[in-house]
């Protein structure tokens, strides 16, 4: 029996959807567990419990407004696609208004044949999706699920049942963050009631929050390792200018110069902005969306007098 790709790929799409209710169920115990059935009561017993309460409950909930505003930007923002008609400008077409002129970046030059082939801009990375049948941006890869080419793909994430690209990269990384400090504040708070469960100690509290406050421990630890090793992981690829798909591919590649790797203060300003204050939560300025077209995912500067060769 032959094996049915669609298929597969509408199960993955099934998955994901199931992913978010997970947590989003996740976020749901971990809320009742620390806020309604443990520390939420803290506040009114006075003197030292109660300060550790209130300052529990202010970085807590500051981390989960952080953690559903990035979630919710991942999972509702388009990556970016590969519009149907698109092509590579031509010189005369960027003039010399080019946004990249000014801002110490290397510039890609491309020819002035309209009606060139893929082989035409093989120093540029642009490529050809043999499943779209076009030409497809620098960077832009062709995901199975999604069923299109994604402008600066890193992966396709069962946890948002969307593609991480060129629009979403920046919240994506933003909510591994949050989610990681949010797991590992969890993980201190009810570390206290987890050490008295297995000390047989008395613990003022109900089965149904006891087993709920267990719950909330153990899956908050797993979060904290896995997405903290996993954010550790995409801090090194920005700094390297790679996403997930170009790290696996740079075997290939070996001795070569990675032809996007700017340094790592401006690696990060393609992901992150200019905008120091706007680093942290999951927008753009005007100005940079303006002035830095990896931001739009379509072009990408290169190192100054980059040699293909080297």
């Amino acid at each position: 029996m032959a094996w049915n790709v669609f298929k597969f790929c509408t199960a993955l799409r099934a998955f994901g959807s199931i992913m978010i209710v997970f947590f989003l169920g996740l976020v749901g115990v971990t809320y009742y567990a620390a806020v309604v059935a443990y520390y939420g009561p803290h506040l009114f017993r006075g003197g030292f419990d109660t300060l550790i309460a209130v300052a529990f409950l202010f970085l807590f909930h500051l981390l989960l407004v952080m953690v559903l505003w990035t979630y919710a930007t991942v999972v509702l923002t388009d990556p970016g696609g590969v519009p149907l008609n698109w092509r590579p400008l031509r010189e005369e077409e960027k003039g010399d208004a080019d946004p990249l002129v000014g801002l110490g970046y290397g510039i890609a030059k491309i020819g002035t044949n309209q009606s060139a082939v893929p082989g035409d801009f093989k120093n540029l990375d642009i490529g050809f999706c043999l499943k779209c049948n076009r030409l497809k941006p620098p960077r832009a890869h062709h995901c199975s699920i999604c069923n299109r080419c994604i402008l600066k793909m890193d992966h396709h994430c069962g946890w948002v049942a969307n593609c991480v690209g060129a629009l979403n990269y920046k919240s994506f990384l933003l909510f591994l963050f949050y989610t990681s400090l949010a797991a590992i504040l969890v993980c201190l708070a009810l570390l206290r009631v987890f050490m008295e469960i297995f000390n047989d100690d008395e613990v003022d509290l109900t089965p149904g929050k006891l087993a709920a406050t267990f719950i909330a421990f153990v899956l908050n630890l797993a979060f904290a390792v896995s997405v903290l090793g996993f954010l550790i992981m995409h801090i090194t690829l920005v700094g390297a200018n790679r996403t997930t798909i170009e790290f696996q591919a740079k075997d290939k590649k070996t001795g070569l110069t990675w032809r996007y790797d700017l340094g790592w203060k401006k690696n990060y300003e393609q992901v992150f902005g200019t905008e120091k204050k706007l680093w942290l939560i999951p927008v753009y300025s005007k100005d940079d969306i303006r002035r830095m077209p990896a931001l739009q995912g379509f072009e990408y500067p290169t190192r100054p007098n980059w040699d293909p060769q080297h």
